[in-house]
């Protein structure tokens, strides 16, 4: 059972726009608990015109970490007091801790990503593709690179993928339609396409490398076409909540150094989907 709330209880939470569909309070919550941590997790729903106001009002009440998510990764680096090297490099901050007086910005992405693909295989001397080049692709590219993989990246806009290849040392860049030509032992979708449409998907199932580690950032919905045409190409799978279960666990590590409850945070985020769904079923 939860702790009571009291004058000693932290505030934690996310801040994205929209927030319907976040799960990351479920899996905080379950581990404030699992851990006995005075905590509360919410989300927060802030626009981009919002966002300075946002972490002003989060200094002023004293909030003691917060996860940034879209559209505020590359915006809210801006309004902090200090940002780690590593989110300087990737370009992006996903997680705000409170050091003292401090906002700091940090980015768990990258490990999120190579955690749960590490579940899987050893990446260092692999073949990796990543698709996309967004923000997301910055944190998987850069943490590709520090686990030792040599790494692609095909985009649908080219020059996207040439200058992310050529700012964090991929040493490929081309189009989507390149993958059958690449060398891939490891293969990341961190593209939109599947998002909330089991049909859709970004790779051609032709075009799927034979026994290749392929993971898609897209957890909903948890099987996305891709996942299930890699499966039936004899690929192994990794589901995207396991990015988002690591890189929340890399984020209590950073608030509390304690070691997170990776499975407990797991199931709450299938709870919540499972709640979700039941939700929209009854509109």
């Amino acid at each position: 059972m939860a702790r009571p709330i009291s004058a000693r209880t932290a505030l934690c939470g996310v801040i994205l726009h929209p927030a319907g569909h976040t799960r990351s309070p479920a899996m905080h919550n379950a581990a404030f608990e699992a851990l006995g941590i005075d905590a509360r997790y919410l989300a927060f729903d802030v626009a981009p015109a919002d966002l300075a106001a946002a972490i002003a009002g989060a200094r002023a009440l004293g909030i003691r970490q917060l996860a940034v998510s879209i559209p505020h990764k590359q915006a809210v680096m801006e309004h902090l007091d200090a940002v780690e090297e590593t989110a300087r490099l990737i370009g992006a901050v996903n997680t705000i801790t409170r050091d003292g007086e401090r906002l700091v910005g940090a980015n768990t992405d990258w490990s999120g990503a190579v955690r749960a693909l590490e579940r899987e295989r050893k990446l260092a001397g692999a073949h990796a593709v990543v698709l996309g080049a967004g923000g997301t692709a910055r944190a998987v590219v850069f943490g590709l690179r520090e686990r030792g993989a040599r790494v692609s990246v095909l985009n649908r806009s080219v020059d996207r993928a040439r200058a992310l290849a050529a700012e964090l040392g991929a040493e490929r860049a081309g189009p989507l339609d390149d993958l059958a030509a690449t060398p891939c032992d490891v293969l990341v979708n961190t593209t939109s396409v599947g998002l909330r449409d089991p049909d859709a998907s970004a790779v051609p199932a032709a075009a799927l490398p034979r026994g290749a580690l392929v993971m898609d950032v897209v957890y909903d919905p948890p099987r996305t076409r891709l996942l299930r045409d890699a499966a039936a190409a004899g690929c192994t799978t990794v589901a995207g909540k396991w990015m988002l279960v690591e890189q929340a666990a890399e984020q209590l590590r950073l608030w509390t150094g304690q070691e997170p409850p990776l499975e407990r945070m797991a199931e709450a985020f299938d709870r919540a989907g499972t709640a979700q769904q039941g939700s929209e079923e009854a509109t």
